[in-house]
């Protein structure tokens, strides 16, 4: 995740290749995160509610591996004040611990692009009688389309009960990870690699 001026100017240069949204009315809002699942040409589907939110850069938040000591001692509170789970955390592509985002995404309408081409409205769905989310994307736009790929994140947890999954088992080598590419595997660890958009605005009328 970048500084917000850096995202200052991702958000100026989508917006000015969105014609398409000139006409809808949304309200600006500083740079926040969605960690989305899905097949990378999709542009509609289910699962929204598998999806998590970032409210704020939790890049900044982050915590480098070469302080994962410290965090521990710390009784696994950051220096921002939120907590580490041993059994469920997340890394970003600096090799940052970031904390985890939050779950299930709050149905809207959601202005987000790539910082490349596509900025659209993302549609998600109010919960079902199950808790399920539908999702879609405007303009015919593909999850891929809206995915920052400079931008990655996974989970990590224990890949069996009682085996050890933590972040010092990251080869701190691996960072920075490469834009599009697999965030790297940790020992005794399975893994989520999540598609990371960025949220500009929400639409505030119909």
């Amino acid at each position: 995740m970048r500084s917000s001026l850096q995202f200052a100017f991702v958000a100026l240069a989508a917006l000015s290749a969105a014609p398409a949204l000139a006409e809808t009315a949304y309200t600006p809002v500083e740079t926040q995160y969605i960690a989305a699942l899905g097949d990378p040409a999709a542009v509609s589907g289910t699962g929204a509610e598998t999806w998590g939110f970032w409210p704020v850069d939790p890049g900044p938040r982050g915590v480098k591996l070469s302080a994962y000591d410290k965090l521990v001692a710390a009784g696994g509170i950051a220096p921002n004040g939120w907590q580490f789970d041993a059994q469920s955390w997340w890394l970003e592509e600096h090799g940052l611990i970031m904390e985890q985002p939050e779950f299930p995404l709050p149905p809207g309408r959601y202005v987000v692009t790539g910082g490349r081409e596509a900025t659209v409205v993302l549609t998600i769905g109010t919960p079902d009688a199950n808790g399920a989310q539908s999702w879609a994307l405007d303009e015919g736009a593909t999850i891929h389309d809206v995915t920052h790929l400079r931008c990655r994140a996974a989970h990590y947890a224990p890949e069996a009960e009682g085996a050890s999954c933590a972040p010092d088992a990251a080869n701190r080598t691996m960072f920075p990870v490469a834009p599009g590419a697999t965030m790297p595997a940790v020992a005794g660890c399975q893994q989520q690699d999540y598609q990371v958009l960025i949220v500009i605005g929400m639409v505030t009328g119909d």
